[in-house]
């Protein structure tokens, strides 16, 4: 009986232990240096070859030795990215849900499932709606980052949903960071804005750190987006050429969109 009453109680101990540790253990592997929302453009002002070409600078990123060694770097060694894509108020859709990254395998895995995902494309560009949604993922991550950050990518300003200004400063005031990939490779049309590079910087971008790096090139895509992502995961900025600190344009119009999508059906 006295044997019996101790193996009791010895396993009670060791329930009781296990379930002290476990939460401690698991909020420890949870735990990321970096959160990142990558929020891809896909109004139907990218072609295909333009959806193309992101998409493979994204999956490439991904399979790059120095992101991986730029995350093996961090303090915890890891990062959680979610995939998503967006167009207009009622386009948002997660691609690739919260996945953590925390060696080689995984990445690939990951780059391989960007890379196998169809094309798709829908109308309208909200540039409010993708932060807002964006910045809602951050609740649903079920780990403790360090850094939270939105990638955002697209070609034109906004022009449906609420005020980018206002989507920006929301997402801001959680402590996001928004980092821009603004690509200009058309000339501008009908719906199109000629500095899409200050229009991203004044009304997109924001909070700590953060930066954009335009694409004026359809050669420099691929490589663009790989060095924004290694930018992102190693926490660090891009050096801005002193001829742009010189010049200081003017501050962009941040309803330029919706301006120019009322005028062209008023017309």
């Amino acid at each position: 009986m006295v044997r019996s009453g101790c193996m009791r109680f010895a396993a009670g101990l060791v329930l009781v232990l296990g379930l002290l540790i476990s939460p401690l253990r698991a909020q420890a592997q949870t735990e990321v240096d970096l959160a990142l929302v990558i929020a891809v453009d896909i109004s139907f002002s990218m072609d295909t070859e333009e959806q193309a070409l992101q998409r493979e600078g994204f999956a490439q990123a991904f399979r790059s030795p120095l992101v991986h060694e730029a995350i093996k770097a961090g303090l915890l060694g890891r990062i959680a990215v979610t995939y998503v894509e967006w167009a207009g108020t009622s386009d948002q859709k997660v691609i690739i849900p919260w996945t953590v990254l925390d060696n080689p395998e995984g990445l690939m895995a990951f780059a391989e499932r960007i890379s196998s995902t169809p094309l798709s494309r829908a109308q309208r560009t909200s540039i409010s709606s993708a932060l807002d949604f964006s910045a809602k993922l951050f609740d649903e991550l079920g780990a403790t980052p360090t850094r939270q950050v939105i990638d955002v990518s697209g070609d034109g300003p906004n022009n449906q949903g609420r005020a980018v200004e206002q989507a920006r400063d929301d997402a801001l005031a959680k402590g996001i960071t928004i980092n821009g990939l603004p690509i200009m490779l058309r000339k501008p049309g009908y719906l199109d804005i000629a500095d899409l590079d200050i229009y991203y910087r004044d009304c997109v971008i924001g909070g700590q750190g953060s930066f954009m790096v335009p694409v004026r090139e359809r050669e420099q895509f691929v490589n663009a987006i790989k060095t924004k992502i290694l930018l992102e995961v190693a926490n660090l900025t891009p050096e801005v050429p002193r001829i742009e600190r010189i010049q200081n344009p003017p501050r962009a119009n941040c309803l330029s969109g919706e301006m120019q999508w009322r005028d062209r059906w008023n017309n």
